[in-house]
This record gives structure tokens, C-alpha cells and sequence, in this order.
């Protein structure tokens, strides 16, 4: 019986044709599929005649190799027509279509975005290392032996003694570092920003983190004066943040300039009305700047009676975040694919 059956399917295969995906779907659901004659005839085996099973086995998968051969040859078969098709019916010498791209980090667009702004007002961009020694990160610019800054709560020492020296190593808490540098090897008139990493012992947590970003600001000459440095800082202001923004620069103390003043932009979120980005006071405050302080000029070989020069830094993570209303710094560091297509054509 199963013979018969065997023998017949075999003419049915042999002379079936098929000319589309839907015909060839019921061929395979006829012969191949888990519902079909071929799973039939081998459920039926185990009541044949144990001495007949080894030839109708062997009967069987020949039907099931003819098949599932017929099968594949369908298959190539509308595979190759509709390849014929689309090419009969497509220009292929037409540019290729690209596909979606990533996205950038959003504190990669803000940096460019600072950078851009800078180079059009005649800055260069410097860069240095991230692994610096004593001297390029505090002595140079004018702190103490025993400013708080030194402390292992505030540094990442990688070799420190028991007293400050300038051949301590660390991990940089501030691009002022690359100033030192430039400073040392160049000749004023200099004009640089130095984009870069930074590292500073603290907790992790929404607002604070042990890595992030900066962007300082170094411009040596003569005659260079306090107007030069508010003139440059609302210019990139409006540049940042829009043409109708304010700045305002409040006194304050860093070691490295005299005098000092912390950097305030009118709240672009409220206009300068009050919101919780602002804490309801229009200002928002994104960096520090001030003049270079002599000292540091001269610690670099450069005569302070001849050239003065102001210094500025900002965070890119603070600008990132007022600039997208992100409330979470943790939020940059977390490789969260959801939160980094948001920012997709920014």
C-alpha cells in the first residue's frame, strides 16, 4: 500500500510545475510541511511488516529527497524572475539609497557646536594630555601648596609624594593644563580653546560626575583687556544661545586669574522671567573666566609687563543639559541607545 502511494507521489512530483511564491507554498505544504503525505507515509511505516520496513524507508526518503531537490529548484526559479523583473523595472545606475545613519552624542554636537563658534572669532583649538604632571595642573597656574585641590579627596593622584612636588602625576581636573603648555611653547600673540576631558573625585549622582567635559579659553597679546574677554563671551552667548540673550559676569576667586568672574546667560528657556531651569532668577550660570593672573604668566616665560591676557572655561556638560533641558549628568555616560537617537538630525 504504502509502495503504491510512494510510486505515485513521485510521477505527481515529477510532473508538477510552479510559476509563483503562492504556488510554491502549496507545494511545500503538500510534500514537505510537518501536515504532509511525506509525514503521512512515515507515521504509516511503523505498521508496516517489520520485514518490508528497511525497503520502504529506504523508498521514503528518496520520495523526500526528490522534494525537497524540486523544491529548491521552484525556489531559485521565482528568485531569479523576480530579480529579472526589478532590474527590467529599476534603474541601477541611479545612486544608491543610504540607509538610516546614528545618531551623535550630544555632547559631541555641543562641542562642535563651541569649537565652530570660536574658530569663526579667530580661536585655534589645542589639545594635551589627560595624564599630566603637578606642575601643568596646579603650580604653573598659581595654587598653593596647600590648596584643597591638591587633596587625594579631590584628585586622582597616580603617583603623589608626601609633599607637593611638580613631578607628582595625575589625572587633569581641568584643560588649564594645555594653557601651560601653550604658553611654554608659543610666542603671545596666542588665541587657542582647549576642548578636552577632565577627572575630579566626586560622588556620581545626577548633577555631579568623576568624568566630563570642558572647554577653556586662552587669549595672550598686548593691551588685551577685561572688555576684550565680556566682548568675546556675549558674542559667543548670543552665538550659543540665541541673538536676544544677556550676559552678566559676578566676581569670584581662582588662582590662576585676577580678577575673576563667574559667567551668567539670561535663561533662554524663560526669557529671563523665572523657571525651575533658572531656579526663577533669569540667569543660569555656564563657566569662569577672568585675566590671566601675572604669576601664571611668568611661570610660563612670558613678560607680564608686556602682554596680558584673559582665560575662560565652561562645561559642555552643563551647556548640553540647559541647552536639550536634560536633568540627569548620569544620563551621558550610560550607553542608552533610546537616549542618544533623540538627538538624531540635532
Amino acid at each position: 500500500m504504502i509502495a503504491d502511494r510512494v510510486r505515485e507521489y513521485i510521477v505527481e512530483i515529477e510532473k508538477s510545475s510552479v510559476s509563483n511564491k503562492e504556488e510554491l507554498e502549496a507545494f511545500r505544504m503538500r510534500f514537505i510541511s510537518k501536515k504532509g503525505v511525506l509525514t503521512e507515509l512515515f507515521d504509516g511505516l511503523k505498521s508496516a511488516p517489520a520485514e518490508d520496513r528497511r525497503a520502504l524507508g529506504q523508498e521514503l526518503n528518496a520520495l523526500k529527497n526528490l522534494a525537497q531537490d524540486r523544491f529548491k529548484e521552484f525556489n531559485e526559479t521565482i528568485e531569479n524572475g523576480s530579480e529579472k523583473e526589478l532590474s527590467a523595472t529599476v534603474d541601477l545606475s541611479l545612486p544608491v539609497t543610504p540607509g538610516e545613519q546614528g545618531a551623535l552624542h550630544p555632547l559631541s554636537i555641543v562641542k562642535r557646536r563651541i569649537i565652530e563658534i570660536f574658530e569663526r572669532m579667530g580661536f585655534n583649538v589645542s589639545y594635551g594630555p589627560e595624564i599630566e604632571k603637578d606642575w601643568y595642573n596646579f603650580s604653573a597656574l598659581n595654587f598653593a601648596d596647600n590648596h584643597p585641590a591638591r587633596e587625594m579627596q579631590d584628585t586622582f593622584f597616580i603617583s603623589k609624594s608626601e609633599v607637593a612636588t611638580r613631578e607628582d602625576v595625575l589625572l587633569r581636573t581641568h584643560t588649564s593644563n594645555v594653557q601651560v603648555r601653550l604658553m611654554e611653547r608659543q610666542k603671545p600673540p596666542i588665541r587657542s580653546i582647549m576642548p578636552g576631558r577632565v577627572f575630579r573625585n566626586e560622588a556620581i549622582s545626577a548633577r555631579a560626575h568623576c568624568v566630563f567635559h570642558q572647554v577653556e579659553g586662552l587669549y595672550i597679546d598686548r593691551s588685551v583687556s577685561f572688555k576684550d574677554l565680556k566682548d568675546t563671551l556675549y558674542h559667543f552667548a548670543k552665538e550659543m544661545f540665541g541673538k536676544d540673550t544677556k550676559i552678566r559676569l559676578r566676581p569670584s576667586y581662582f588662582p590662576f586669574t585676577e580678577p575673576s568672574a563667574e559667567i551668567d546667560v539670561s535663561c533662554f528657556i524663560c526669557g529671563g522671567s523665572g523657571c525651575n531651569i533658572c531656579k526663577h532668577s533669569g540667569w543660569v550660570e555656564i563657566g569662569g573666566s577672568g585675566m590671566v593672573d601675572p604669576n601664571v604668566l611668568e611661570n610660563c616665560g612670558i613678560d607680564s609687563n608686556e602682554y596680558t591676557g584673559f582665560a575662560f572655561g565652561m562645561g559642555v556638560e552643563r551647556i548640553t543639559m540647559l541647552r536639550y533641558g536634560i536633568n540627569d549628568l548620569r544620563l551621558f555616560t550610560e550607553n542608552d541607545i533610546r537616549f542618544i537617537r533623540q538627538f538624531q538630525g540635532a
